[in-house]
């Protein structure tokens, strides 16, 4: 029976997509694992990999089109002795249900679960000791490893046998996520107060509207899927989050004399430390030492996070995105410098993973290399504090009754009132300026 390849949820809140290109032609011999397509989401572009063998017997959805709905068919695949013939009646409609569909989840910190490419009937799965092919979706391969586990030794609960997240999870020890069924009975009709407050209408044309009437010359750039979501978020963030700022100045010679000595020692070939990578180190030891700013608001609680994951702006062509550094207070300078690199180089390719920039317990926003005395950040929800780093410059400063000049920076945190109070944002800001201008510290 022919195969639908479904538009596949590449992370929890996927609900749409733009399918950017295809990697393999109509009549081309598809095995698993091989690459079908790129998906452009709003804010990456990932490869979509075969689940099953065949042939690619029909493209439903061309090339460049945006806004195809998660688990629409995009394509068909003819199974082994199939011809064209078995397509009769066969082509795009309604999205077929889908095994795994992962289903947005409120503060959402580990990896997202992709929804696999699915298929309306699949064989049943042989087991590699018989040196067959073992059936498993593209993220229970991941998955599995990731953590070391031997697909071959385990039995799916998937559709027709298949190996899905839940018993990679449940092999590797770790907790399964609950099955997505049904909503219950007894589900309240509407929620409002849980629901963010609607953008208030414009009470006049908008800008494309007024330009056209006044005449005015314009080029009109549609919008990106990363700047619809960058407008709606932060839009939601300044409605529903109620923000009050503290802005603190750090003197940065200190930690500009121990960069330049780091990276004396390291060489040409050594990782060169940038401001930027020291700020983060700060930033990480000063949650650590102040863990209630560390935190997030939910309508059940307040989530103090274990670890800093410390998502750093960065800026694209199609907008802002923040990839991750994980646990970063763990992590010396160079580790933090080399993964910071690489991050920003995808994140500006739009290649990174939605693991790696989902989720976060706290944002840095850095403007200084732009000349940016000091700014306020707009808080990335669900997080509770972002940092607004400003440059460094040369000020007049008194010491010991005397004035001197110091190379100084300001920075502001905008907090999460919901959350985290005055006194603990101040208290993290007082952490954070004593290790900028004392840094050996950070290194204890």
């Amino acid at each position: 029976m022919p195969i639908q390849i479904l538009m596949p949820a590449l992370s929890p809140t996927m609900t749409e997509g733009k399918l950017a290109s295809w990697e393999m032609s109509v009549g081309d011999t598809v095995s698993a694992g091989d690459v079908l397509a790129e998906i452009e989401t709003d804010k990456a572009t990932m490869e979509v990999e075969a689940v099953d063998e065949g042939k690619l017997a029909k493209i439903l959805v061309e090339a460049g089109t945006e806004g195809v709905a998660v688990n629409t068919p995009i394509a068909i695949l003819l199974e082994e002795g199939e011809d064209e013939s078995a397509l009769e009646g066969m082509g795009g409609g309604a999205p077929a249900p889908v095994a795994e569909a992962a289903a947005p989840v409120a503060n959402e910190t580990a990896a997202p679960a992709a929804a696999p490419v699915a298929e309306t009937k699949a064989p049943a799965a042989p087991k590699s000791g018989d040196g067959g092919r073992i059936f498993a979706s593209p993220l229970a391969r991941r998955i599995a490893e990731q953590k070391g586990v031997d697909l071959s030794t385990l039995t799916g609960s998937g559709p027709n046998g298949r190996i899905v997240k839940a018993d990679v999870e449940a092999a590797s020890g770790a907790p399964a996520a609950a099955p997505q069924t049904a909503a219950p009975a007894a589900q309240p009709a509407a929620q409002p107060a849980a629901q963010p407050a609607a953008a208030p209408a414009p009470s006049g044309p908008g800008a494309k509207q007024l330009a056209d009437m006044l005449g005015m010359d314009y080029e009109l750039e549609p919008l990106s899927g990363m700047r619809k979501t960058i407008a709606k978020r932060l839009t939601e963030s300044k409605q529903t989050v109620p923000h009050f700022y503290l802005t603190v100045d750090c003197e940065l010679d200190k930690l500009l004399a121990l960069r330049k000595e780091l990276n004396a020692k390291a060489g040409d070939d050594g990782v060169k430390l940038s401001v930027n990578d020291l700020i983060i180190k700060a930033s990480a030891v000063a949650l650590k030492q102040v863990p209630a700013a560390n935190a997030s608001y939910d309508p059940e609680g307040t989530l103090y996070y274990k670890n800093a994951d410390i998502s750093v702006a960065v800026a694209t062509p199609a907008g802002l995105i923040t990839p991750i550094i994980k646990a970063a207070q763990n992590k010396g300078l160079a580790t933090i410098s080399a993964e910071m690199k690489d991050l920003a180089a995808r994140a500006r390719d739009n290649k990174l993973k939605p693991e790696e920039y989902q989720g976060g317990t706290f944002s840095i926003s850095n403007l200084g290399m732009f000349g940016i005395k000091d700014f306020a950040a707009v808080i990335n929800p669900p997080q509770g504090c972002i940092l607004a780093v400003g440059a460094g410059e040369q000020r007049p400063v008194v010491k010991d009754g005397a004035l001197a000049v110091a190379t100084v920076m300001s920075v502001t945190l905008s907090v999460d009132h919901r959350v985290v109070d005055g006194a603990v944002g101040a208290q993290f800001l007082a952490a954070f300026k004593k290790l900028v201008e004392d840094p050996m510290t950070m290194l204890l």
